[in-house]
């Protein structure tokens, strides 16, 4: 059976209150469920610099050629800072933190951006305080390892997570769950009206039985409604009761 637009449209509009039922729902639900029951996580990060010690304090001219080696060990020190050996040593020193060097190497993201030597740490917990202390241990450990690693003195904090600064949750994000669960809602809603239309084969109108029977319609039975039952009830009783025969009696 082919559908022209108009076909679409009607049946989006002979079920419309089921559609926006299931979105409203689902909306609703995304909504209570990221504001009151997924629990808040929080993110904290530090920056790092790769260069020399001494065009970090300005005794060098600094070279496109040295620049572009250090943007190039970037790399290497993200896969330097997520192992065992730098990791190992921070559970070492802040055993407060209660994290084993494995959990410690999921929790740390590092990130940078192309062609620049800034290097970013984060790390996500449910506490902001407990991630700005781990994060600030990580870089501090790598800072002090990485010269005993690759025999050379290039990395440099640019600046710590604040311990005390008040953050925003990065998890969960209630208006993005809900504008997902807007489309997604949709999308599954009007699909299951389209569904229900295809499964649907009664026929209900002169142009199913052209469509489907290829035959005339002689003639239609139309529905009727309670409140026509009410008035004709009502419209014969007081009919019958204008009609009912007059009897008279002899008395003697």
């Amino acid at each position: 059976m082919e559908l022209d637009l108009r076909d679409y449209l009607k049946i989006i509009r002979k079920r419309v209150w089921m559609i926006v039922s299931i979105v409203l729902v689902s909306c609703i639900a995304a909504g209570v469920i990221s504001y009151f029951f997924i629990q808040p996580t929080y993110e904290a990060s530090t920056k790092l610099i790769i260069n020399k010690s001494e065009e970090r304090q300005g005794l060098d001219v600094v070279d496109i050629n040295s620049v572009n080696l250090n943007i190039k060990l970037i790399d290497t020190y993200k896969e330097v800072i997520k192992t065992s050996r730098i990791m190992d040593k921070v559970v070492r020193e802040y055993p407060e933190f209660g994290l084993t060097a494995e959990q410690l190497i999921q929790k740390v993201k590092v990130s940078s951006v192309n062609n620049t030597q800034v290097m970013t740490l984060g790390v996500q917990d449910a506490s902001y305080e407990k991630a700005a202390q781990i994060v600030n241990a990580v870089s501090k450990v790598f800072e002090s390892e990485i010269p005993l690693i690759m025999q050379v003195n290039n990395v440099s904090l640019l600046n710590e997570a604040k311990e005390d600064k008040k953050p925003s949750a990065v998890k969960p994000n209630p208006k993005l769950n809900i504008a997902i669960s807007l489309v997604v809602s949709l999308m599954v809603a009007v699909g299951i009206a389209f569904l229900l239309e295809y499964l649907d084969d009664t026929i209900k109108s002169e142009e199913d039985v052209q469509r489907y029977l290829n035959l005339p319609t002689l003639t239609m039975v139309t529905k009727a409604k309670s409140e026509d039952y009410i008035n004709n009830s009502s419209a014969a009783i007081i009919h019958k009761g204008s009609e009912a025969p007059h009897v008279t009696t002899n008395q003697s």
